[in-house]
C-alpha cells in the first residue's frame, strides 16, 4: 500500500545543507500498524510526511496503491490526501470551535451535503466516545479528549491510510494507552492501515504489528515487532528494548561474581514462544550435575507471543561449559556468551 524507495531528503539551513534522510526504503502493506521509532532528529517526522507530500524527497520514490504520488498534478494530490488522514502531537484543533465543528471542518472544505455532515460527525463522535462533547469548546477538554477529537476528525473523510506524528507524546500513560486502544479498533473494525511514529518503546510493543527503527536519516533494521525487538541487532535497537525489557546483570551482583575465582560462564539466553516453557536450568542440573545460579530474568508479551530474558551462571571445567552451550544451542534458546569487563557487562563475541 506504501512503498517509500530509496528515498533522501535535502534541507537547506544557515550552515549549510542537512541530509534528513538516506536513501530510505520500506513497506507498509495494507492493513499494517507500522511503526517507526527512533530518537529525536532520526527523520521520523520528515518520513511519515512523505506519505501525503506534505514533503518532498530529494530522490528515490513514493508509492501509494501503486503509483508514483510525486508525479501527480495538484488536482490528483489533493484528491489523495482526502485518503490519508493525519494526526498530530500537539492536536492541531481549531481552539475557538467546538467538538463538533472540529471534525466537519473537513467535510465542510469537501462541499458535503449537512444532512450528511451530522450523520457523519454523530457516527464519529460515537467512535471515539465522545458524544456528550459535541458542543463543548475544545479548549475545555483533557489532552486525551482533544486527540480523540483529531482522530475522529482524521476519519472524517473516510480514509484508507493514517499517519500519526507522535500522537501520545505529550499524553500521560493512562490515556496513551487508551489512544493506543482506540488506533487499535480503527485498525481492526474499519481496516485502516496506519503508519505510526514515536520514540516511544511501549507504544511500538502495545500496538505495531511491524517496526523499522532509525537513526541520523536511515533506517537501520526492519521487520516484525517480534524479530526487531525480540533479536535486536543495533546498538540504538538494544537502547529501545531496554526501556521496556533492562537485560543487564544489576550491579550490585557484579562484584561479587567478580570476586569469585570458581571456574564459570555466563549466559545470556532469550526464549520466545514455545522455548519459554522449556525446563532448560533443570536438565543442566540434572543430566550435567551442573551448578547454575539465576543473576536476572524477566518475561514479556510481544505481539501475543511470550518473551523472556534470562541470565545465568554456570559453574564447572571449560569443556563441560562447552557441552552446556552447544546443548543451550541446540535447544533452539538464543544464547549469548557474556564477560564483565570494566564497570560493566559486555558480549564476548
Amino acid at each position: 500500500m506504501i512503498e517509500i524507495q530509496n528515498v533522501s531528503k535535502r534541507f537547506d539551513s544557515a550552515s549549510g545543507e542537512v541530509l534528513a534522510l538516506r536513501q530510505v526504503s520500506l513497506t507498509v502493506e495494507k492493513g499494517d500498524i507500522f511503526g517507526v521509532i527512533g530518537f529525536s532528529g532520526a527523520g521520523k517526522s520528515t518520513l511519515v510526511r512523505l506519505v501525503n507530500l506534505l514533503e518532498r524527497p530529494s530522490e528515490g520514490r513514493v508509492l501509494v496503491d501503486g503509483t508514483d504520488i510525486t508525479t501527480l498534478s495538484m488536482p490528483d494530490l489533493r484528491k489523495l490526501r482526502k485518503n490519508i488522514g493525519m494526526i498530530f502531537q500537539q492536536f492541531n484543533l481549531l481552539q475557538s470551535k467546538s467538538v463538533f465543528q472540529n471534525i466537519a471542518a473537513p467535510l465542510i472544505l469537501n462541499k458535503v451535503p449537512k444532512q450528511e455532515i451530522d450523520r457523519r460527525v454523530k457516527e464519529l463522535l460515537q467512535f471515539v466516545e465522545l458524544e456528550d462533547k459535541a458542543n463543548t469548546n475544545v479548549s475545555r477538554l483533557s489532552g486525551g479528549q482533544k486527540q480523540r477529537v483529531g482522530i475522529a476528525r482524521a476519519l472524517a473523510t473516510n480514509p484508507s491510510i493514517l499517519l500519526c506524528d507522535e500522537a501520545t507524546s505529550a499524553l500521560d500513560p493512562k490515556t496513551t494507552d487508551s489512544i493506543l486502544e482506540l488506533l487499535k479498533k480503527i485498525n481492526r473494525e474499519l481496516n485502516v492501515t496506519i503508519l505510526l511514529i514515536t520514540h516511544e518503546m511501549n507504544v511500538i510493543c502495545n500496538v505495531c504489528t511491524k517496526v523499522a527503527v532509525m537513526d541520523s536519516g536511515s533506517v537501520l533494521e526492519q521487520g516484525t515487532v517480534l524479530e526487531v525487538f525480540g533479536n535486536p541487532q543495533h546498538k540504538i535497537t538494544k537502547s529501545f528494548v531496554k526501556t521496556v525489557i533492562n537485560d543487564s546483570i544489576p550491579q550490585s551482583l557484579v562484584q561479587n561474581i567478580r570476586n569469585n575465582q570458581n571456574e564459570s560462564r555466563i549466559f545470556r539466553l532469550r526464549f520466545q514462544g514455545d522455548t519459554a516453557g522449556k525446563p532448560l536450568l533443570y536438565r543442566i542440573s540434572t543430566e550435567f550435575h551442573m551448578e547454575n545460579s539465576i543473576l536476572f530474568a524477566t518475561v514479556c508479551e510481544l505481539q501475543g507471543v511470550v518473551f523472556s530474558i534470562m541470565i545465568v551462571q554456570v559453574f564447572g571445567s571449560k569443556q563441560k561449559l562447552d557441552e552446556i552451550q552447544k546443548f543451550i544451542e541446540d535447544s533452539s534458546v538464543q544464547v549469548e556468551v557474556l564477560s564483565l569487563t570494566g564497570e560493566g557487562e559486555d558480549k564476548n563475541d
